[in-house]
């Protein structure tokens, strides 16, 4: 479990992406879908994590073992996530961070320890206006690359089968899209209105969004009452103010 004791710390900032298998049910009409019988619910099959500025970890089933392949690849995924004070994923709002959390309860692990959430995608829609928001077009349009190509629904379907050129390529696919992820958060850092403080982990003078002491005084900020010092940090490019009320005779325009 992270140290929760120092606030000077580097913060723990985790990439995630999960893969899944389908849900498995019996049904009279394909067009109506409606299950009759489940067989088997969707669960996750394979996970790559990377710490920021780190090496990815990518398992998957095949990689286990155990009695239970299910259980020891969910309980290295809490382990990851238990450590993590800032987990970041692509539409993970709507399928990671709630989909590993089912998967956590099912298999009887507690809570991970608390930790902040950013959701590429909701940013994307939030503050911009792209013709995609998907993580391949998103990537594609800002040049930082594309994801693999899987083949479709049959590189899940030789995964079911074991098939062990589908678990590596399956990997391998995996592992890309969370070194896509990481470059995309980076470059919509300085634009996150709601991102985690950083500066909360070092001392005064850092950079909320990015964590580097690099800010410069630029202006002010006015709030409908109150007037503070606007900084912008050199390194990531992202706005911020100071806590503090100003003497407007004494704004400055240099690195604090």
């Amino acid at each position: 479990m992270k140290d929760s004791g120092s606030t000077s710390s580097k913060p723990r900032i985790l990439m995630l992406d999960l893969e899944t298998f389908p849900n498995l049910f019996m049904a009279w009409r394909l067009w109506q879908g409606y299950p009759l019988e489940v067989k088997e619910f969707s669960y996750i099959c394979c996970f790559s994590a990377k710490w920021l500025g780190g090496k990815h970890t990518t398992k998957a089933l095949c990689d286990y073992k155990t009695s239970d392949p299910e259980k020891s690849l969910i309980l290295d995924l809490w382990k990851l996530v238990d450590e993590a004070d800032i987990l970041v994923a692509h539409n993970g709002v709507q399928f990671d961070f709630s989909r590993m959390n089912s998967q956590f309860i099912k298999h009887k692990l507690d809570p991970p320890s608390p930790s902040q959430k950013v959701d590429t995608k909701k940013v994307a829609k939030e503050v911009f206006g792209f013709d995609s928001n998907s993580l391949d077009n998103l990537c594609l349009f800002l040049g930082l690359g594309e994801k693999l190509e899987t083949g479709g629904y049959d590189l899940w379907r030789q995964c079911m089968a074991n098939n062990p050129t589908a678990w590596a390529k399956m990997k391998k696919y995996n592992a890309h899209d969370v070194i896509l992820l990481e470059k995309l958060y980076l470059k919509l850092l300085p634009w996150m209105p709601k991102h985690p403080n950083l500066s909360l982990f070092e001392d005064r003078g850092a950079c909320p969004k990015c964590g580097k002491k690099t800010l410069i005084g630029r202006g002010v900020y006015r709030s409908t009452t109150r007037t503070y010092q606007r900084f912008q940090c050199t390194s990531c490019g992202g706005w911020s103010r100071g806590t503090h009320l100003i003497d407007k005779t004494k704004i400055t325009n240099t690195n604090i």
